[in-house]
Order: C-alpha cells, then structure tokens, then sequence
C-alpha cells in the first residue's frame, strides 16, 4: 500500500515586535528561510495584493522595525525574527503585491547600543552574554521577549564596557564569544508546552549541541546534492591581532598595541608560514587582545571546510536540528571507497514546495 505524501502547510504570523500580540496572517509565496549558529538568519518572502481589503490588511501588518515575523509549519515554529524591509510593486499587468525581508531575532541586537557602562569581575561568560541582552531590553522600549536561561560556561572573566565606546550589544556578544575558551549564541525560536511562542537566548560552550540523536544520510539516498569545498586561503598558523593604543602619555606617540600567535608545530610539520591578522577597536589589554589572537588562530589552523547538503525535508529535518551531529555517507566517483564521517549542523536554509519543486533544506556543516 502507498502511502499518500502530504504536503506541509505554512503559515506566517505578523506580530507586534515588543508585546508580541499578532496582527495579522497573510498568504505568502516564494518564501525562503534560514537559520545559522554564529550569524543572523533571514526570511524572504512575497504577499500577493489580489484586492484592495488584502492590500489594506498588509499596510497595517507590514511594518519594517515594528513587525515579528513568525513562520509556522504544521503548526510548530520553523523560524521567528524581525521584519526590517518591504517593497511594495505592481508590475506591467497591474497585478500588485509585496516582498519583505527579515533577519532573525539577535538581528535587533544589532541595532541596540549599551545605554550605560557595564562592569564586572571573575563572572562566568555566559552571565555576561545574559547581562548584555538584559541591559538592552532594560531600557525604555527595548524589550522584545528575548528569555534568557540559567546555563554556565564554567569561564570567568573580567568585564568592562564602557558607554562612551558606543559598541553595540550584537559587536560585544560576538567579540566575548570569541574569545579563547569562548562560547557560541543564538535566538532559539519555538513553542513550548503550553502553546506560547518562545525565543530564548541559547548559549553553548564551546560550541551549542543539541540531545538529538545522531541522523544518518546517505547519497545516493536522502542527499540529494552535495558540495565538500576546501579553502586555505582564510588559513593560517600565523595571527597577528592589533588593538588599541594603551598610552596614557600624551608626550609619547600612540602606536596600536599588536600581538601575535603562532602554531609552532604544524611550521616544524612542514606547513608554510600562512599569516592573517584581525583589529580589534576598544581593545587596550594585552591579555585580552592575546585571547583573541589564540582563538582566531585555532579557527583558522587548518583549511576551511564548509560542506553543503540538498536533502528532501522529512520528519527528521527541522530547523530544531542546529547543533546536532549527522553522519554523512557518500559513495560516487570522488568518495569510491565510500565516505563515512560525523559533522555538525551549523546552518539550514528551507524552501518550501512550491508547484513544481518539493521542499528541500540545505545543510551546512563542520567537522567534529
């Protein structure tokens, strides 16, 4: 007997960014999404006008800077973020509609700036991470929902932020992320026991993992495209990082204070002297800067390699995924010995079906 293949229903709900009340639900067409680990998402999507009440409805719901954007499918939460742009046109047949673009909700991060000096000392990393969402959404207008949890990285630090820098909260939540011994964030978005819609700053260290058993993919099979590309030309076993001047002597010349970092062993292995550097403005301590040259460093040891997977969209794949290990099987004419080995899901990028093309997701992974 065959099964009969459903297709899934989604759906977008329009919502007030700062009480999250909804305002509206309006049909969307050619609609694209993702979602990644270490940078924002973005949702791209088009809402047809077919007649004057719709175009009205829209105007109302459609507010850049204003709007959440919360993509449904079957009924669970697929992704949720900030609605920044929409582009109203009518084309030569008079037929009008409007395209919108989203970034996910640490997006709004981006456009926040401390309000006040932020200081601490030998505080676990992860409080600091929280203490920069709280002190955002502490100011008047500023809360949008963001739930922050209770995890602990197990790494202290001093902390010192000051207003004058005019850093803004996105800028030094990456910058503290990637320190040495740092961590990984996110917006997670869902719905939880109790229905209600939930985005919650997600804080993983070192890196986010999910409990989801590990998925195994196969090509042939499941994978429909794969792409394995290797790229040395962001590596490096050689990071010179530049801060800031550290003089406090208006007499003497300011010079940036520089410091480097080497990976000794693999230039005795043989490898190439392969050198990047990174600035880091506001940054006057020595350790710190050091810190932040490690790191960059271990990053970037060894050549890039950021493998790409077209799979079909089925029970197992959702964006829930982020962070969970796949093992990826692969027999064709490169790999024909078979390839066999464990990655991580860092990004996923969803389209959904549309009348000729099913709904695929594409992976991006990272070794392990």
């Amino acid at each position: 007997m065959t099964r009969a293949v459903t297709t899934p229903v989604y759906r977008a709900l329009f919502c007030d960014l700062r009480t999250d009340q909804v305002l509206d639900v309006l049909p969307l067409t050619e609609a694209k999404f993702d979602d990644f680990i270490g940078k924002s998402g973005s949702l791209s999507a088009t809402v047809p006008l077919p007649n004057p009440a719709l175009a009205v409805r829209a105007r109302a719901a459609l507010q850049p800077g204003r709007t959440a954007v919360w993509l449904e499918r079957d009924g669970d939460i697929w992704w949720g973020g900030v609605l920044w742009t929409c582009t109203p046109s009518t084309d030569d047949r008079g037929r009008s509609q409007v395209q919108f673009q989203a970034g996910t909700f640490d997006s709004y991060l981006d456009h926040r700036i401390l309000s006040g000096d932020l200081v601490g000392a030998s505080t676990d990393q992860f409080d600091i991470a929280r203490a920069l969402v709280d002190h955002a959404q502490k100011q008047v207008g500023g809360d949008i929902g963001i739930s922050l949890g209770a995890e602990m990285s197990g790494i202290r630090r001093d902390f010192s932020y000051g207003y004058t820098a005019l850093a803004r909260v996105r800028e030094l939540l990456d910058k503290l992320a990637q320190l040495a011994d740092g961590f990984e964030w996110r917006v997670h978005c869902y719905r939880d026991a109790q229905g209600r819609r939930v985005k919650r700053l997600q804080l993983g260290h070192p890196t986010i993992r999910t409990s989801h058993a590990d998925i195994v993919l196969d090509h042939p099979g499941q994978v429909l495209t794969y792409s394995l590309p290797t790229d040395s030309t962001v590596q490096a076993n050689v990071w010179v990082a530049r801060g800031e001047s550290d003089n406090t002597d208006q007499s003497q010349e300011s010079k940036p204070l520089t410091v480097s970092a080497s990976a000794e062993a693999d230039l005795a292995a043989g490898w190439p002297r392969l050198e990047l550097s990174s600035d880091h403005s506001g940054v006057k301590d020595g350790a710190t800067l050091a810190s932040l040259a490690q790191a960059e460093l271990a990053r970037q040891r060894r050549p890039e390699q950021i493998p790409e997977l077209t799979v079909r969209v089925d029970g197992r794949i959702t964006p829930a995924l982020l962070g969970a290990l796949v093992r990826l099987r692969i027999r064709d004419l490169w790999h024909p010995e078979g390839l066999d080995k464990q990655y991580r899901i860092v990004g996923i990028a969803v389209e959904p079906p549309q009348r000729t093309k099913p709904e695929t997701a594409t992976l991006y992974l990272e070794g392990v």
